[in-house]
């Protein structure tokens, strides 16, 4: 297994780089510049000449790769043009946000769709085989903006019971309550947009090893259903349920654009939504090289789980 480990994070440094690259090379073909920050006509052309010198673009594309590339390297990911602030501490202040919200999103959504999918593969026509396809239509085929704006006719403004936008109330002292209030509606959202994907993937997986030669011998031998249930249908199948679990991580840090942009989140994705709106240079490569690394860390995750769940993966023979 450390041989396997070794390897896969040997071959991710190459494909790390390379999109960093290709962001790079895309940044650059975007229209805009820095006088988009000022607005139009508001910036002479000594004044543009002198912001393109200090943040380094009036070099060529090369030499400002091999720049930022050194800054990386030493931890240093820039300064923001729209902010005028170092690029790290704004992630940094947005990362927990984040975190918070779409993890939060993600653990309800897993609560109710793994329970949910064992059930359904248990009673394919049962109330629970019901409630998976309910569940399952509404996350799949709604959309985010969507289930966003009718809660929040429905919650704030028609009821009033939850606040529409924002994390904490102005003016407060932004108390555990307040926070828990804020985060309620758009972590329901998260977690209802991937209840779909998680459910299926549960209820198809244990579908498939019901009616494995074990699972009938289990019964056979007087096994409670519940310990047939878990200890030998859910566990033969938690490879596919991990693996589609596990694909939501980089989704955590990233955070949810739409989400957080409605209702006022101050998240990564409303970040990354401001930064490429702005043509924020720095802080969109920021962004990037932690979603890169949050996905390139997350595939080797999988492998390393693959191989304690199933003992048959023998990552030593590859």
């Amino acid at each position: 297994m450390a041989h396997y480990i070794r390897r896969r994070l040997i071959t991710a440094v190459p494909v790390f780089f390379g999109i960093t690259l290709l962001v790079f090379l895309l940044l650059d073909l975007a229209p805009g510049d820095l006088t988009d920050l000022m607005g139009e006509g508001a910036a002479s052309a000594a004044e543009q000449a002198a912001m393109e010198a200090a943040f380094g673009l009036d070099q060529p594309l090369p030499v400002r790769y091999l720049l930022w590339l050194t800054g990386l390297l030493q931890g240093d990911l820039g300064r923001s043009y729209q902010y005028g602030q170092s690029v790290s501490d704004l992630i940094a202040q947005r990362l927990w946000p984040s975190l918070l919200l779409t993890g939060t999103g993600v653990a309800l959504a897993v609560a109710i769709a793994v329970p949910l999918g064992l059930l359904a593969a248990w009673r394919p026509h049962s109330l629970w085989g019901r409630l998976s396809e309910l569940f399952t239509v509404i996350g799949s085929a709604m959309p985010g903006f969507f289930l966003a704006l009718v809660s929040i006719c429905l919650f704030s403004v028609q009821l009033g019971w939850l606040p529409a936008s924002g994390m904490y109330t102005a003016g407060t002292g932004g108390s555990l309550g307040d926070l828990l209030r804020h985060l309620t509606l758009p972590a329901a959202i998260v977690g209802v947009s991937n209840v779909g994907s998680i459910l299926r993937q549960t209820q198809s997986a244990c579908l498939e090893v019901m009616g494995e030669d074990y699972i009938m011998t289990a019964r056979a031998k007087g096994l409670r259903e519940r310990a047939v249930l878990v200890r030998h249908g859910l566990r033969a199948a938690l490879i596919p349920v991990l693996t589609s679990i596990l694909s939501h991580i980089p989704h955590i840090i990233g955070g949810s654009v739409v989400v957080e942009r409605i209702f006022g989140w101050p998240g990564m994705g409303s970040l990354m939504f401001s930064a490429v709106s702005s043509r924020d240079f720095n802080l969109v490569m920021g962004v990037t090289v932690w979603m890169a690394l949050t996905v390139l860390l997350t595939s080797l995750l999988l492998d390393v789980v693959y191989g304690l769940v199933d003992p048959r993966v023998r990552y030593e023979r590859i």
